[in-house]
């Protein structure tokens, strides 16, 4: 079965809320990088419900869901990961309390988590994976999609 990955896209003061992934040990090949915030599905939510639940443990703060944007499948990960576009709703912004801000253990490998909020002008500088996501989303920014 293949897992579902849940990701948001959160326009926030001239820019999108990411999470910065630094010193990622169990990834010798790039340690630092961005990702849209998101997760797995967990139980019997919805894919909006998981989004929500994840942006809210990551950063958080509240979202309210405008459309789902896009949808890829990592072969390497066995994975589909649907992304939504989000509005901010409430909260104070970084102030997460996720299972990846608990220093276990056994996130060690996955190195560190920083809520970020880059400027639209930035996006094409940063290393924001995954690239095929990375290119639709420049696009759609350009275009005044997103």
């Amino acid at each position: 079965m293949e897992r579902i990955r849940l990701a948001a896209i959160i326009p926030m003061e001239e820019g999108y809320a990411l999470m910065h992934r630094k010193d990622v040990l169990k990834n010798p090949t790039l340690q630092e990088y961005y990702v849209f915030p998101g997760g797995g599905q967990e139980g019997n939510e919805t894919f909006e419900q998981g989004t929500i639940r994840e942006v809210k443990e990551e950063f958080g703060i509240d979202v309210k869901i405008i459309k789902k944007m896009y949808e890829e499948y990592s072969e390497l990960f066995k994975q589909k990961t649907i992304y939504y576009l989000c509005e901010y709703v409430s909260g104070k912004f970084g102030t997460g309390t996720g299972p990846e801000f608990s220093n276990d253990p056994k996130y060690i490998s996955s190195g560190k988590y920083i809520p970020e909020i880059i400027k639209r002008e930035d996006i094409e500088k940063i290393p924001l994976m995954p690239p095929e996501i990375k290119e639709k989303f420049v696009k759609d920014i350009k275009n005044k999609i997103i």
